[in-house]
């Protein structure tokens, strides 16, 4: 039988996927009880519609909560200011973590809390849920099993809606803003292109540069577009076109090229996965299902990782490497020149 756990979600009234995240808890059958800190109490009503029976208790603070219950994992989303002081409390009271992206506002902040995770032996794995879907998953044993050959090189476009940012309530949100979000398009959603790109190859980005820009002229302080370049530690290069653009929904691509083939991933036209062998020109297509994705599977692996059966979604370096990857490409484009990441 499954060990069962106790999670608290440390939130407040700038917590994002919260819907998710606490269906994802009420779905997994390892998830015994869930404790619920809210100061502005917004999120409760939420919470004990999704969770029914399984939403234990409501407190005001989190220290109090991490205090009282000892949860075994503490799922936290809130804005990027607020994160790194309710991790910090979080791993003190000896609780694994799972949190909402990109949880500061430098790597100064974050790189602390890794060094305490480690040392107190605990998970601090960022909510890059993409990585369970099963293309991902079938994309990385092709190129584990050196289907593709010698990695040569990788191109990504990850471009979502301007519309959502002429909303006056976004330009007031957190999400607008430098001070309370560390950047913009990328550190909310370039993150997971960049991340999954690492995790695919299994090489890490060790030099980066680009430029960002603000091309909508909403009243923001963050970006919303995007491009870079960059370098892997496996001797490859890769781009991203990244930025608010569309009117409505999505487009995306990921494609990694090989000295054997190349596989292309296009999710949001339903090209999920297709890929070449010898360069012969026949294309292979993902038939299998592409569910389930998105925070349930993700959930269930931080829930599993912190029950001690199986590995976190990201391990806490994993979460430091993508950290230090966006702001590593935040202080090149500030200063125009390249940047190289410490791979310590």
């Amino acid at each position: 039988m499954t060990k069962q756990i106790s999670v608290a979600v440390l939130t407040n009234e700038t917590g994002a996927h919260l819907g998710a995240y606490f269906s994802a808890l009420k779905e997994i059958d390892a998830v015994k009880d869930v404790f619920l800190s809210d100061p502005s109490h917004k999120q409760v009503e939420l919470a004990r519609s999704e969770l029914g029976s399984k939403l234990n208790e409501v407190y005001d603070k989190p220290e109090d909560l991490l205090q009282s219950e000892h949860p075994d994992l503490a799922l936290i989303t809130m804005e990027a200011r607020q994160a790194p002081q309710t991790i910090n409390l979080a791993l003190e009271h000896g609780s694994h973590v799972f949190s909402e992206k990109p949880a500061c506002l430098s790597v100064a902040q974050f790189e602390p809390l890794v060094q305490k995770a480690e040392s107190k032996h605990l998970d601090l794995s960022l909510a890059l849920a993409n990585r369970t879907n099963p293309e991902i998953q079938f994309a990385k044993s092709l190129i584990e099993a050196g289907t593709l050959g010698k990695i040569y090189g990788v191109e990504m476009t990850l471009l979502a809606d301007q519309t959502r940012l002429t909303n006056p309530a976004y330009h007031k949100s957190w999400y607008a803003q430098q001070d309370r979000a560390g950047g913009g398009f990328l550190s909310w959603l370039g993150i997971h292109w960049l991340d999954l790109s690492m995790y695919l190859t299994g090489s890490s980005i060790t030099d980066v540069s680009g430029f960002t820009a603000l091309v909508g002229g909403q009243p923001m302080s963050v970006e919303d577009a995007a491009a870079l370049s960059f370098r892997y530690a496996g001797g490859f290069l890769g781009t991203l076109t990244a930025g608010y653009f569309m009117n409505r929904g999505y487009q995306s691509m990921i494609k990694i090229w090989g000295s054997k083939g190349w596989l292309e991933m296009v999710p949001f036209e339903e090209r999920h996965l297709e890929w070449t062998l010898n360069h012969n020109g026949k294309k292979f297509r993902f038939e299998k299902p592409v569910e389930p994705r998105g925070y349930t599977p993700a959930v269930r692996k931080a829930v599993q990782a912190a029950a001690g059966h199986g590995t976190p979604l990201l391990t806490s370096r994993e979460s430091l490497r993508i950290i230090r990857t966006i702001y590593a490409f935040y202080d090149a484009a500030k200063s125009g020149k390249a940047q190289t990441i410490s791979q310590d």
